[in-house]
């Protein structure tokens, strides 16, 4: 079946005729890794590291911390994969993403499904046999959770698509306590709420910045069904939510006051950016001039942070 957007013929999703090869094997490889999304994993990677320095309350075992690091990173490149190879047909609509590999053909479909399973089977079997069954089967877990029920059925569905998928992205956080400690506690279950609530508001206003590309490829983001006020609200709410699970890990976890220290003064300036925004909003601003990006790229700096000082503390505790 043929599909017209925007008047340019979209070509059948399994069609091995539209993939042409990049010119030169280097290319093919830059296509491959592109394909990962190494931005999104370096995010996962932030929040997994320092679970660890938390789990072995200081350094922890190098062997244990590097195996964990690469195969979590082939975990999390693998349901990126996976999620390219399964919106391949809407990353061709949306100019955010229109140069991803398979939008340009620079990879086949069959490629890149391959691609994505074998990464998988890697890690999971590489966690399994050097860190252990727990942090394997938390890996494996985030991979199909990712994959069949946020890519496949609440994506296109739901415009809570995000606050249930991205479960998937908090997986880290268990996995890098898993893999120090074997098993699981409290402390990792309220840094993966932080992920958990940090999640949507981070989102949504990408999504307000991009919301013609959601609507063109009928992705129904928050921003997409309902109003920009209501967005801002509910961004709101879930940076609040935000903040006050990251200071639950103070009594939860037994840090020093440096923690709590830190994760005041991010939290504090996270909610005045959050509440710049509803500002803006509330004076009849709209559209670019709402400005939602800054607070997406604060929102990045925010994550990073809370976690390195929970590293921090755990080293200087």
């Amino acid at each position: 079946m043929t599909v017209l957007t925007n008047k340019q013929t979209v070509t059948p999703l399994g069609s091995a005729a539209t993939a042409t090869a990049p010119r030169s094997i280097g290319a093919l490889v830059k296509a491959y890794v592109a394909l990962t999304k190494p931005r999104i994993i370096e995010l996962l990677l932030i929040t997994t590291l320092p679970v660890m320095f938390l789990a072995a309350h200081g350094l922890p075992d190098l062997w244990t911390a590097t195996a964990t690091m690469v195969f979590g990173t082939l975990s999390a490149g693998s349901a990126n994969v996976l999620n390219c190879y399964i919106d391949r047909d809407i990353d061709r609509t949306m100019r955010r993403t229109r140069r991803r590999p398979l939008a340009k053909h620079d990879v086949s479909p069959a490629g890149a499904l391959v691609f994505g399973v074998i990464l998988g089977t890697l890690s999971t079997l590489g966690l399994a046999l050097t860190v252990n069954g727990l942090a394997a089967a938390l890996s494996l877990g985030a991979i199909l959770f990712y994959v069949f029920v946020y890519s496949l059925v609440l994506k296109r569905r739901t415009s809570q698509n995000i606050v249930w998928g991205g479960i998937a992205g908090c997986m880290p956080v268990l996995i890098g306590w898993a893999g120090i400690t074997g098993g699981l506690s409290w402390a990792p279950v309220v840094l993966f709420g932080v992920v958990f609530f940090w999640t949507p508001p981070h989102t949504w206003t990408l999504a307000m910045r991009y919301r013609e590309d959601y609507a063109a490829a009928a992705v129904p983001m928050l921003p997409v069904v309902t109003t920009e006020r209501r967005v801002v609200q509910q961004v709101v709410v879930y940076t609040w939510a935000t903040v006050l699970c990251s200071l639950l890990l103070w009594p939860i976890a037994g840090t020093s006051l440096l923690y709590p220290a830190a994760a005041l003064v991010l939290g504090a300036v996270c909610l005045v950016e959050v509440y710049c925004l509803l500002g803006r909003v509330n004076a009849g601003k709209t559209g670019v001039d709402l400005r939602p990006m800054r607070f997406f790229h604060w929102s990045n700096i925010y994550l990073a942070l809370l976690f390195l000082a929970v590293a921090l503390d755990s080293l200087f505790a």
